[in-house]
């Protein structure tokens, strides 16, 4: 059975955006990936689409998505990025919160940093959440 991670961040434009984006495309089909905002915007950041664009990786066609408790419920893992509490808990689901910067109104220069740093990340929490194969 595939794992599924929900990635949720205040708009839902930037960081969740970058790390679904990353996921899909390192997991190769192997995870579920949802994203979702509590107080998503209409688009997503055009900055984070041009530094995901750097490696390889095209989230322009990506829409902000609210969080639903749905959402939440079919996730086996859940990862906040400084959306504090809006964030429904539920036992038996793996809760983390990834303290990055928010790219909001940042320029590119600003925005790698961020960006590498949730690659960082997603590769880590594919090696815990994939099992090696043989």
């Amino acid at each position: 059975m595939k794992p599924s991670v929900l990635f949720v961040c205040v708009h839902n434009a930037g960081r969740s955006q970058m790390a679904a984006g990353f996921l899909t495309a390192l997991s190769q089909g192997r995870v579920e990936v949802l994203s979702a905002g509590s107080e998503p915007k209409d688009q997503i950041n055009p900055v984070a689409i041009a530094a995901m664009a750097e490696e390889g990786i095209d989230i322009a066609g990506n829409v902000p998505k609210i969080l639903t408790t749905e959402a939440v419920k079919q996730s086996d893992v859940v990862i906040t990025m400084g959306c504090g509490d809006a964030c429904p808990i539920f036992p038996g689901k793996r809760y983390e919160d990834w303290k990055l910067d928010d790219p909001a109104g940042q320029g590119i220069e600003s925005v790698r940093p961020i960006r590498d740093e949730i690659k960082a990340c997603i590769q880590a929490l594919l090696a815990e959440i994939l099992p090696v194969e043989a």
